[in-house]
């Protein structure tokens, strides 16, 4: 029908007879047809097959121009083209743009500029900005080195950059998403657009289950962000770019050096975590580290069946074999090793985990199958309540939750004379946030304990706030009703959401 009427010389744009009683306004929809038409003014001319904007996978408008710089690395995936002229995208609106995605509540850098501080003179501010990226006066500032306790009381080190310095990072951000979506592979998920940590857990369940995995080989790599070598990752990211500015720029903000204690550090290795441009540095690294290897090491040298699933330097790979697991093991180590990266001896292992785990271990006089930790859960064989098919549950990780419920504590050992009301409107938020991201179907266990010992830690710290306590379980029953959400799964099944999103077009994993 659509062809007939492109050949029809008394159609209008719309693809309606000129013999119409009342001429319709087309939407610019190109040859779509609209379901109800408007009276008006006529198409306008060579508007009719492309918007004026397009958006990024984050939701963000983008110009003409960098949908142009999309279709490009589409169109070269594969084909090893390089980008030379990448810097003209770098534009005050998407400047502006950048500034306005950022974190309002973000720790300011060595200057001491918040997002509210920055933007009272903004459109001046990006304009001179703008100006010094492009005649080359731009100059990326030192990190500000602060520390944040990890669950096993070490210390992790952050760096958080100056605002304009994130600005820039995330217009740059922006542009190089464009080309490197194209080229990461399925089976990466961190920090990319459009992709999260339970669309990882999705993939990692569904393949356990649904591929022949008998072995899981749970990798950890020792202090990755610590230990990016720089020469590697500038090769690598000349793989695909080749504007010296932009180049320029990344090399900036990897040799920038941190400041701890009004001291300045140079940095001959690693990336600051905490940085924009950080997270798609790491991806680019180990996209050409691991994942291009991995993928031609699956292809080639695997035998049996297996599964990858990556999100950011924490990796599970699922194998049939086992004599393929452990050589696989050995190899990778090697790899890393090439290019300045190691796994950790302890934290990295092989374990027997699938359908015939538990039935192998008790025929060999051994114990419940082990399990692994992945994206703060804890993946364990179990079957399923009815017929006692084989399944993989997932439970929050024990020492995590403690963790979270020890920092509960002390927060409300600050607030004890704060009124109920304010109260109770942050321990909503806080248990709301651990159930948006904890209430996956098998967890329940976990959200008792969570709104069990959450409501114990309030009501402990009401009856300190006085000698004369006056409250009884039955009076804060409903007290704890108006403000403690009830437990209730979230998420669906991990099977039925992965079919949804990926609707056949790939594994995934």
């Amino acid at each position: 029908m659509e062809k007939a009427m492109s050949h029809n010389p008394n159609t209008n744009a719309c693809g309606e007879s000129d013999s119409a009683v009342v001429p319709t306004k087309c939407p610019n929809k190109g040859a779509v047809r609209p379901a109800e038409g408007m009276e008006g003014r006529a198409l306008a001319k060579k508007n009719h097959d492309q918007a004026s904007t397009c958006r990024t996978q984050s939701r963000e408008s983008v110009s003409q121009g960098l949908a142009g710089v999309r279709q490009a690395a589409r169109q070269g995936k594969g084909k090893k083209v390089r980008f030379t002229a990448l810097m003209h995208h770098i534009t005050v609106e998407l400047l502006r743009l950048s500034y306005a995605s950022l974190r309002k509540d973000a720790a300011a850098g060595v200057d001491g500029v918040t997002w509210e501080q920055y933007g009272t003179e903004l459109e001046s501010r990006l304009k001179d900005l703008h100006e010094r990226i492009h005649r080359g006066g731009y100059r990326a500032q030192p990190s500000r080195r602060v520390y944040i306790r990890k669950e096993d009381g070490r210390q992790r080190p952050l760096g958080i950059a100056t605002l304009e310095d994130k600005v820039v990072q995330q217009a740059v951000v922006t542009v190089l998403n464009l080309i490197y979506e194209e080229e990461f592979q399925g089976f990466s998920y961190g920090f990319r657009p459009g992709r999260n940590q339970h669309q990882a857990l999705d993939a990692l369940n569904v393949g356990l289950r649904r591929r022949r995995i008998n072995w899981v080989l749970d990798c950890d790599i020792r202090g990755f962000f610590d230990n990016v070598k720089h020469e590697w990752m500038m090769q690598f990211v000349e793989h695909r770019i080749a504007d010296k500015r932009m180049l320029r720029l990344i090399q900036k903000w990897l040799q920038a050096g941190v400041i701890e204690n009004e001291d300045w550090t140079e940095t001959e290795a690693g990336t600051p975590q905490g940085a924009v441009v950080s997270p798609l540095l790491a991806n680019v690294y180990l996209h050409h580290v691991f994942d291009l290897w991995v993928a031609a090491w699956r292809r080639k040298s695997a035998k049996g069946d297996m599964i990858v699933v990556r999100y950011a330097d924490d990796i599970v790979i699922g194998f049939q074999h086992r004599a393929e697991a452990e050589r696989f093991w050995r190899e990778l180590g090697d790899r890393a090793r090439k290019f300045g990266l190691e796994l950790h001896p302890e934290k990295t292992r092989l374990i027997e985990f699938g359908r015939y785990a538990k039935a192998n271990r008790e025929q060999r006089g051994e114990g419940k199958p082990e399990t692994f930790s992945f994206l703060g859960f804890t993946h364990y064989c179990a079957e399923t309540y009815q017929g006692g098919y084989f399944t993989v549950r997932r439970k929050t990780i024990g020492k995590r939750l403690r963790a979270k419920l020890r920092e509960i504590e002390d927060e409300l050992r600050k607030r004890w004379h704060e009124s109920i009301v304010v109260t109770g409107k942050w321990l909503r938020s806080v248990v709301q946030g651990y159930f948006r991201y904890h209430a996956v179907p098998g967890n329940f266990a976990a959200w008792t304990t969570m709104v069990r010992e959450v409501t114990r830690a309030w009501l402990r710290a009401l009856r300190r706030r006085s000698q004369r306590d006056r409250f009884t379980w039955q009076r804060f029953q409903p007290i704890v009703k108006q403000y403690i959400p009830r437990p209730r799964i979230l998420h669906p099944e991990p099977g039925p959401r992965f079919d949804a999103r990926i609707q056949g077009r790939s594994r995934m994993h």
